[in-house]
């Protein structure tokens, strides 16, 4: 009964925040969320502009600066410090939230979400956003059965937009 439960809330939540979709800048990159606008360098700007590598090295979100900025996958990423700057530009693999900075739940059942930066989790050395803290909670419910299921969904939905998935 409490799967039932869980799975018609779930539904429910998809249902409600099918217009919250994250919207991508225009251009050739869906797999990545960013922001709308463009930064200086051309590029919407990734997690909000948040330091990705602060997740890994101070445990929390950080706000990055644009003076410490460097763009991959047509995404502006912002850096707390030249140090996460450099850190992020010699293996930025390492630190790029997984689906593009979108929320994993979402992905898990085939949306794509915007990842908010203060709802996230690093699982088994990667980093992961969900939605809100309600949706963090039902991911949290089965973050291996969630993860196996986004694994799957991405590779269908990488390149496609928010609105082509409702």
């Amino acid at each position: 009964m409490q799967i039932v439960r869980s799975f018609i809330a779930a539904f429910t939540v998809i249902t409600v925040l099918t217009g919250l979709v994250a919207a991508s800048v225009a251009g050739a990159n869906n797999a990545t969320n960013v922001s709308h606008g463009l930064t200086a360098k051309g590029y919407g700007l990734a997690v909000h502009g948040y330091d990705v590598v602060a997740y890994f090295t101070k445990g929390r979100p950080t706000i990055g600066r644009a003076k410490f900025s460097a763009v991959h996958n047509e995404a502006t990423y912002r850096f707390a410090s030249e140090d996460h700057l450099k850190t992020f530009t010699d293996n930025p693999e390492k630190y790029l939230p997984q689906y593009g900075g979108y929320c994993a739940y979402g992905v898990a059942v085939g949306a794509k979400f915007d990842g908010d930066p203060h709802q996230w989790r690093i699982v088994a050395g990667k980093l992961y956003l969900n939605l809100n803290p309600e949706v963090q909670k039902l991911w949290r419910s089965d973050i291996p059965g969630f993860i196996k299921k986004a694994d799957r969904n991405w590779s269908k939905i990488a390149t496609k937009t928010p609105d082509d998935l409702s």
